[in-house]
């Protein structure tokens, strides 16, 4: 469904020096720099996929989410979205996508969601009764249709991107580009949100390219994630191995019958204790083994586990090695 190869976007901007004769010399010469957002990027995606895209602040994810879907042109490389070339545009490849930027709604806000989703009908030539059957199923998913015909700025956050995915989707794409779409909600729309993409794929068996801060988005939707850092592809795979093979250390947590804050740890490592009354460690890989030789031997240990470091500290393992 998706065919990106040797994929590269470079950017150039200028500086200019503080002050009027920084303004004055900028009349004159205006360095020219140059910003590599996306270099070299090759993978494929399946169809009905959920492929998490990963990477920290200016890793070129919403770069190449752009040039996916067409914003962009690349600067070097090539891709194939459901079959076309994004950025030639072509009307048969506009109605196969949809995306969704969380910081940025598409809906009008002065109107209600409803008034936007009939103009998106038009624009995408909607058939009227299909129309009408994705609107009732979409906001049924969600729980919003007694929200469709209320101004859209007056709804919160959480209520505009539920909509916002509504109308990224009445057109029924078979990809699906959404980037950062629980930026700023609270737990429960997060989760919320997370469920109807899961049923939507499940229904619909669209291909879904999601980028998200949060790691709970991404362990709860995709079983592949693609990271990126500094604009290359650093790691292309399941999800569940990343902590197998990126993960330098492990979290130990142990139940005792009695207090364990006087134990003394092999290497100097410190013991946490949580309020519930369950103490963990965090050892590197190389030491869990005589970690737990040292509970056994000197506490009275109920339970214990052992677990990966949580995703976020596996994958800025990876950006640091």
């Amino acid at each position: 469904m998706i065919e990106v190869e040797r994929l590269s976007k470079t950017f150039a901007y200028h500086t200019k020096k503080e002050g009027l004769l920084g303004s004055i010399g900028n009349l004159f010469h205006r360095p020219t720099l140059h910003k590599q957002a996306v270099s070299e990027v090759s993978f494929r995606i399946e169809g009905g996929e959920i492929v998490g895209l990963l990477g920290p602040n200016g890793a070129g994810k919403s770069t190449l989410i752009k040039m996916l879907s067409g914003i962009l042109y690349p600067t070097s490389g090539s891709a194939r979205v459901a079959g076309y070339v994004p950025w030639e545009r072509a009307l048969a490849f506009r109605r196969s996508i949809g995306i969704v930027m969380g910081q940025r709604s598409q809906l009008w806000p002065d109107l209600p969601a409803m008034d936007s989703y009939l103009l998106n009908q038009r624009i995408y030539d909607v058939e009227e009764t299909a129309f009408r059957r994705v609107i009732v199923e979409l906001s049924g998913l969600l729980d919003v249709r007694r929200l469709l015909d209320i101004q859209v700025r007056r709804l919160s956050l959480g209520e505009r991107i539920k909509l916002d995915l509504i109308g990224a989707l009445l057109h029924s794409p078979r990809v699906v580009f959404l980037d950062e779409p629980t930026i700023g909600l609270d737990f429960a729309a997060q989760k919320s949100i997370r469920g109807f993409i899961r049923d939507y794929c499940d229904r619909f068996g669209a291909t879904i390219v999601l980028t998200s801060h949060y790691s709970t988005d991404i362990e709860d939707l995709c079983r592949r994630v693609i990271v990126t850092h500094h604009g290359k592809l650093l790691y292309d795979g399941e999800l569940v191995r990343i902590a197998d093979r990126f993960s330098f250390a492990k979290i130990v947590r142990f139940r005792v019958r009695s207090a364990a804050a006087a134990v003394a740890l092999p290497f100097d490592y410190a013991l946490q204790e949580k309020p519930d009354g369950e103490y963990w460690i965090e050892a590197r890989s190389e030491h869990v083994n005589e970690v737990i030789r040292v509970l056994l031997d000197r506490l009275e240990v109920e339970d214990l586990r052992i677990e990966h470091l949580p995703l976020e500290r596996s994958i800025e393992s990876l950006y640091v090695g």
